[in-house]
């Protein structure tokens, strides 16, 4: 079958196999050429939950072609079927999972709900029998809309609202590529708690209790949970929002952990990237469109596995690592420098329909998007047959 992608809003309905595993190879010879400096302190036995896509596949491909580690990753996606092509996260994984083992390294899969305790359940039991017995650094980069509550069984969903007052902000409709204004009104208490309950730091707590328990974390077992926090542009709708106070839950479950197991516990906070979670977001594709072009201009630009990269080195293995006052890791300092952050607010109150091309780049916006279901990847025939099946030894609950 011929593969074009279907957009629809934010979101790709398809996925090219051939693509996604190049912009995978691609990720790992990135990381292949950093000549990463593999010390003792380096991580050796992964865990990392929510490993398919974005940041979390990043976070997987740094730890096994960047320090040798041996890798366990955990994700919900969809398989192929003889008429639809799997998703992008199912595609990526099989891709990282082949050339992993193709280059003698470790690397299994779980696919399933990471919610549940049969996901938890299932890890351990890999750790235990296939990993050596324990792991040193488990990474939470889960981004679900949902989540079913292991203890009760209710379903709790997040919303993307501000909180107090409603908010009205310039936006871009990906769509029809028209700049106009949007207006989000504010959450209930109820979807606020109910953002918390699926994206803020429970289950990453449960996750680490969960092994903790079953005695598979080392000593001083290194744990990291990825947030987004921005500035002046973006905070309205991020930071302080629904989004933005499940991630603060995400500090003080860092704080418990830290407190009540012999962890290293900590939030990292990384720059703005075109992920399938950002991309729903009301603001941040204009917003993102626009740093594009800056940071392009500076030299700064970077996406996931440049920031996984640099998070690794300069923070997580690092002996002075970049830290806030909150004691969290920083890697979005490029993107936070008052130059840059005063450039894009005077760009931004600019920008129409007619100069949108002019004064951002969203074409960079619309070619990331892409890649993150495989397409628009230097080298790969979008013209070409290709099977939509494909094999893959993913254990699945």
């Amino acid at each position: 079958m011929i593969i074009s992608p279907r957009v629809r809003g934010f979101i790709c309905t398809n996925a090219h196999p051939i693509g996604c595993a190049e912009n995978v190879a691609q990720q790992i010879d990135y990381i292949k050429a950093q000549n990463v400096d593999n010390t003792d302190g380096a991580p050796k036995n992964v865990l990392v939950i929510g490993s398919s896509t974005g940041y979390g596949l990043a976070s997987r491909i740094t730890a096994a072609y960047g320090y040798g580690a041996k890798t366990l990753g955990l994700f919900f996606e969809k398989p192929p079927t003889a008429k639809r092509t799997a998703s992008a996260g199912f595609y990526n994984s099989a891709a990282f999972e082949a050339q992993a083992r193709a280059d003698g390294l470790f690397a299994k899969s779980i696919n399933g709900d990471a919610f549940s305790n049969e996901a938890k359940t299932q890890a351990i039991d890999i750790i235990k029998n296939e990993m050596g017995g324990k792991v040193d650094l488990v990474v939470y980069s889960l981004a679900s809309p949902r989540r079913v509550d292991p203890t009760d069984g209710e379903t709790y969903m997040s919303t993307l609202k501000p909180v107090g007052q409603a908010y009205t902000a310039k936006n871009l409709n990906t769509d029809t590529q028209i700049v106009d204004e949007i207006t989000c009104e504010p959450a209930t208490e109820k979807e606020i708690a109910d953002t918390v309950k699926v994206m803020g730091g429970e289950d990453w707590a449960l996750w680490i209790d969960a092994l903790h328990d079953a005695g598979v974390l080392e000593e001083g077992t290194k744990t990291v949970a990825y947030t987004y926090i921005g500035d002046k542009l973006t905070k309205p709708i991020y930071g302080h929002a629904t989004i933005g106070i499940a991630k603060e839950h995400l500090d003080v479950t860092a704080a418990a952990l830290n407190s009540r197991h012999s962890v290293d516990a900590r939030v990292s906070v990384l720059k703005a990237v075109v992920t399938q979670a950002s991309s729903a977001i009301p603001v941040m594709p204009l917003y993102l469109s626009i740093l594009f072009k800056e940071m392009k201009a500076a030299g700064t630009h970077e996406g996931c596995i440049e920031q996984l990269n640099r998070l690794f080195k300069e923070c997580i293995y690092s002996a002075s690592p970049r830290l806030d006052d909150e004691n969290r890791f920083r890697v979005d300092e490029l993107e936070l420098l008052p130059e840059m952050q005063a450039k894009v607010e005077a760009i931004w109150p600019q920008v129409t329909t007619e100069n949108l091309n002019e004064l951002s780049d969203f074409d960079a916006y619309k070619s990331e998007f892409l890649r993150l279901f495989g397409f628009g990847i230097d080298g790969v025939d979008y013209d070409a047959d290709v099977s939509l099946m494909l094999e893959a030894d993913f254990v699945s609950i």
